[in-house]
């Protein structure tokens, strides 16, 4: 579903100045990732997809450096923190001059979906609205804020659980925290919050009241419950990457994917997969993954910054890592390993070698326990395989090297010079048999135990 079509310029606040204390971790809150992306830039991608061509993040100073990972977003420094409306605030310089909407989110909600953002937005258009709050409906609504609306379906109230009544308890909308107030009347409802509560903090939900002082309409839009689960520990950062990946599970399985075993697979945001592509249980994709159609991924396999094309077949127990290049109808199997590696088209790497910063020409074949020998400790260097080589079992290529078109290598040979085309390498040591010699050597071995045992 797309986001409605916008009337106006719409600019979007991101709240992200929270310490993330409950996660226990070094990294900030909000740069911890779902499915492979940090938080934070779920919520950006979204605001721009809804139709936001200016974003704002307000940080605390500890978290300036989450700045530098958030290219064409505006900073603003909340400091110190003293509530959602108090960091508003320290954005509205930033503000100043914008014309149409400006939503209200959160750092740590990754799940907000575009379309849900576009009709929050799209509810300013109405007449007298100034406001828009988004709410759902929980299953457990709890310690949730309650939307109190007007007998014409706009918002009355919101009533935080501890103040509500046992008549507002039972409302199941709830408040979502996020909203979008109309420009003109952004630093006007943001700059009459004040902080004559308990904490002596400025609330952001308080310019629902100011609005209706004033006169001015406050409407409601309803989103998923899934959608404004914050994260705020590591479990609920487990559960927003479930969902994120029964999300996009769902979203290729409509795009013509076939997922053996759904729950299994994990997707990376940016995961491409072609039509009648086919993946097997306990396969792993991280980011810049793109795969055409027909492929099939067997069972266990790890899969990330690799292009699989068409027909190829990969696993099970394999492993691409970035740079790798699976040709058309190219099979790599089972304990096979590729680092920035071009497989060829229809070239096959079937068992338990290791093929890094490596050409393979179509149609060649690469022996099991074949190993490209790509770092010498200080530099690393390419091997290039010719079309139609075959590469013998336990062969070790000491990069850089090349092997021609056609050309046979011998199995257990170490590769140190170029191999003609059409060529045959041979490099093994000359067979020596040494008859009784173990027999001997562990008859003096028992007794060199004897006499030490003796002493």
């Amino acid at each position: 579903m797309t986001a409605p079509a916008i009337s106006s310029k719409t600019a979007a606040v991101i709240l992200a100045a929270g310490k993330g204390t409950r996660m226990r971790s070094d990294l900030p809150k909000v740069l911890h990732p779902v499915a492979g992306v940090p938080l934070i830039h779920h919520v950006a991608a979204a605001a721009r997809a809804s139709g936001a061509d200016h974003l704002v993040a307000v940080l605390s100073p500890a978290l300036v450096d989450v700045g530098d990972s958030l290219p064409g977003i505006e900073i603003a420094i909340q400091d110190p923190p003293r509530g959602t409306g108090h960091a508003v605030a320290a954005a509205l310089p930033l503000l100043r001059g914008q014309e149409g909407g400006v939503l209200i989110l959160f750092g740590d909600t990754p799940l907000i979906e575009a379309e849900t953002l576009g009709r929050l937005r799209a509810a300013l258009d109405a007449p007298n609205v100034a406001v828009a709050v988004l709410g759902f409906r929980p299953d457990q609504p709890g310690a949730y804020g309650r939307l109190v609306t007007d007998g014409e379906g706009g918002l009355a109230a919101i009533v935080e659980a501890a103040e509500a009544n046992a008549e507002q308890l039972a409302i199941p909308l709830c408040n979502a925290g996020v909203m979008a107030i109309r420009a003109e009347h952004l630093a006007d409802l943001v700059g009459a919050i004040d902080d004559t509560n308990a904490k002596g903090e400025f609330y952001l939900t308080d310019v629902v009241a100011i609005a209706r002082l004033r006169g001015l309409a406050v409407a409601v839009v309803e989103g998923a419950a899934d959608e404004v689960l914050g994260v705020n520990s590591r479990v609920e950062l487990a559960e927003a990457e479930g969902v994120m990946q029964d999300r996009l599970r769902r979203r290729h399985m409509a795009a013509g994917v076939s997922f053996e075993d759904p729950v299994s697979v994990r997707l990376a945001l940016d995961t491409e997969l072609g039509r009648d592509v086919t993946v097997a249980p306990h396969v792993v994709f991280g980011p810049k993954v793109k795969v055409a159609d027909g492929v099939r991924i067997h069972a266990f396999s790890h899969i990330e910054g690799a292009t699989v094309e068409a027909g190829a077949i990969v696993g099970p127990f394999a492993r691409l890592r970035p740079g790798a290049v699976v040709g058309k109808g190219a099979h790599v199997g089972n304990f096979v390993e590729l680092k920035n590696a071009v497989l060829g088209e229809g070239a096959k790497a079937n068992h338990l070698t290791y093929l890094g910063d490596a050409t393979v020409g179509a149609g060649a074949n690469i022996g099991a326990g074949t190993i490209t020998c790509n770092y010498d400790g200080f530099n690393k260097a390419r091997t290039e395989i010719g079309e139609g080589a075959f590469i013998g079992s336990n062969t070790a290529l000491v990069a850089p090297v090349s092997v021609g078109d056609g050309a046979i290598v011998g199995a257990g040979s170490v590769v140190v010079e170029p191999v003609a085309a059409d060529a045959l390498y041979l490099e093994r040591a000359r067979p020596v048999q040494k008859p009784g010699w173990a027999a001997r050597f562990r008859a003096a071995m028992r007794d060199a135990l004897k006499s030490k045992t003796k002493e």
